[in-house]
This record gives C-alpha cells, sequence and structure tokens, in this order.
C-alpha cells in the first residue's frame, strides 16, 4: 500500500464527467458518456450493465490503457488520490500502475503469456517495481500463489498457464493484481467462464482480501447475483452513461429505473419455479446513433413523450413513502435517470 495518507472523507478514486470516444470509418462511437463515481479505500463498487454498456472502457480509461487513436477522451477528469490522471505523463502513469493501481481481467488464458511460467510472470512485478533478483522474486510469487490458496505451490510456480484450471488461473490474475499492495484494484468480469462453485470461492477470496488489504475495488460485470454479498454500493450502466446508483441492498430491493429492475427480474428465482424467464425486451442501442431522449425509451415499458424529447440528468431519489405535507427526505447514494423513478420504485 501507499505510504500517502487518504484525506478524511476524500474518495481514493473520483471519475468526474468521463467521455470516451471511439473514431472509426463508419463515424464517432460514444463509449462513455458523463460517467461519474467514486471509491473510497476499503469499499467495494459493483458497476454493472449489460455487454457494450461502457462498464470495461470506462475502466481501461481509468488504467489508461485505452488504444490512443483510435479512443479518444474529449473531456472529463479522472482523480486519484487527489491527482488527475489525465494531466499526468505517461511515466506518470506507468509509476502508478501496478504499484498503486491495478486491475484483473476477465479472459485469464490469454492475459497470461502461455510461453512463460505463472512463476516468471508473477515475479516479473517484483523484478521491474522493486529490483529484485530472480530468487527472490521466485520466493515472492511463492508467497502470493499461496495468498490466493493455490495448492502445492512451491511445485507448481514453474508451471505453465495451460495447466491450471479456470478458476486457478483467475486466482493467479489476482495473485499477479495484489503483488505490490495496490490501493485500489479494478476486476473485469473476474467470474466469466467459470462454473457457480467456482465463482463463488473467487469472489470470497476477492472480498477477503479486499477487506485484509483495505484496498478500494471496481467489480465489474453483467450479473447481478454475483455480487449482492461483496459490494457496498452499486452503479448500473447503460448506453455510456450511469443510470442508477444506490447501496446495494437498497437497489435490490427498491430499483429506481426500469433499466435495473429489468435486470433484477432476469435474474433465475426458486420461487419462480415453472414461470417464464423474463427478458428485458428489443437490443441496446448502437452507440453510432444514440437514440434522442433517454436511451432505455426504445425498451422501456414506462416509455413515454418526454421520455423520446428528454434525457433525464441524473436525479436525487428521495423517498417515496414520506408522510403527506412532509417534505421527502433524499436516501443518500441514490440517484436515478429515469423521469418516472417514483413510479419505478413504487412497483413490487
Amino acid at each position: 500500500m501507499s505510504d500517502v495518507e487518504e484525506p478524511v472523507n476524500e474518495p481514493l478514486l473520483e471519475v468526474r464527467d468521463l467521455h470516451v470516444e471511439f473514431h472509426t470509418r463508419d463515424g464517432v462511437v460514444k463509449a462513455v458518456n458523463g460517467v461519474d463515481y467514486s471509491v473510497n479505500a476499503g469499499e467495494t463498487l459493483a458497476v454493472l450493465g449489460e455487454s457494450g454498456s461502457g462498464k470495461s472502457v470506462t475502466a481501461q480509461a481509468v488504467m489508461g490503457i485505452l488504444d490512443m487513436p483510435p479512443g479518444h477522451i474529449p473531456r472529463g477528469e479522472i482523480v486519484f488520490r487527489g491527482r488527475d490522471m489525465l494531466r499526468m505523463s505517461g511515466e506518470e502513469r506507468r509509476r502508478i500502475r501496478g504499484a498503486q493501481l491495478a486491475m484483473i481481467f476477465q479472459d485469464a488464458l490469454s492475459s497470461l503469456n502461455p510461453v512463460l511460467s505463472v512463476g516468471f510472470q508473477l515475479g516479473e512485478m517484483f523484478r521491474v517495481h522493486q529490483g529484485l533478483s530472480r530468487k527472490d522474486s521466485r520466493a515472492r510469487a511463492i508467497e502470493l500463489m499461496d495468498r490466493v490458496r493455490i495448492p502445492a505451490a512451491r511445485e507448481r510456480v514453474g508451471d505453465f498457464p495451460h495447466q491450471f484450471s479456470g478458476g486457478m488461473r483467475q486466482r493467479i490474475m489476482i495473485a499477479m493484481a495484489l503483488a505490490l499492495e495496490p490501493d485500489l484494484i479494478i476486476a473485469d468480469e473476474p467470474t466469466t467462464a467459470l462454473d457457480v462453485t467456482v465463482q463463488a470461492q473467487v469472489m470470497e477470496l476477492l472480498a477477503e482480501l479486499q477487506r485484509e488489504y483495505n484496498m478500494g475495488l471496481i467489480l465489474i460485470t453483467h450479473d447481478l447475483g454475483v455480487v449482492a454479498d461483496v459490494a457496498d454500493k452499486i452503479a448500473v450502466m447503460y448506453a455510456g452513461r450511469i443510470v442508477e446508483t444506490a447501496p446495494v441492498h437498497e437497489l435490490y430491493k427498491r430499483p429506481a429505473h426500469p433499466y435495473t429492475r429489468g435486470l433484477l427480474d432476469s435474474i433465475p428465482r426458486l420461487d419462480h419455479k415453472g414461470k417464464e424467464l423474463y427478458a428485458i425486451k428489443g437490443l441496446p442501442p448502437n452507440l453510432l446513433r444514440i437514440p434522442p431522449g433517454c436511451p432505455f425509451h426504445p425498451r422501456c415499458p414506462r416509455a413515454r413523450d418526454v421520455c423520446v424529447a428528454e434525457d433525464p440528468p441524473l436525479l436525487r431519489v428521495t423517498d417515496p413513502d414520506t408522510p403527506p405535507g412532509e417534505p421527502e427526505a433524499e436516501l443518500p447514494g441514490r440517484r436515478s435517470a429515469c423521469h418516472f423513478w417514483r413510479e419505478t420504485i413504487r412497483d413490487e
């Protein structure tokens, strides 16, 4: 962990009005459209949404690993420990990556070099950033493999990625992210292609390590079921923007955006056995041609004329059960980009 003390109440990471575009032969793809979120030390933020919603592109912008060009950040701020990383030099950002800010990628097999042993790849973090010898870096790699519960780490440190199961490869990716004890880890779909039991083990491990090191954790996923027990708060993304934010249990209990409600309704439930599984109608918009008004209106069961004409900002959500005549109390951490969030939050 960094020795720099965190100022009281200052977020570890704060993304402000971030826009990301990709300039292609067909036009400008507006992949991220004004995203705002923050993460504190020791806090877990889950970023949810369908494929193409902008979750991973936002994370890549934070990490500074977007391909430039065709990627372009026309405006926004990415403030890490009080400094805007978009104003840093490439060398400054490289020093932060790994040491203070790390990422776990979703496809461990393609993220690991197939011709190098996992011990060599883990040890490289210590050789490059800390100048350790090959012998010492190998010893640290074994410690990391033990830490993420890879059996027989000393015997397996010389094995290659293809010799490990999917779950074990994902643990190696977690170990690689943890190597230099960063302040913040971004986990991009860390349980993709793993069976349910292994998913639970990986998520439990991440949560345990996050608590132990007091790291900030951004968990990117399309699966609401994965984050229920590990996240503190959730940001739901659609068409490159955040459409709802809420503390995790509040969002599950009373979603305030029709898209979030649709995601929740599409989760298989034991008490719905034998019933047809709900699916949100239609497809996400083409980011080359985002529709006017609310981007979700072509798929929304509540859509009205105002939804077609006006794109709602991220509005403060207040308590709809406030007694008549009393001012509505704001619900902490709750925002919704929906003209009719009151109707949505009251739905059962």
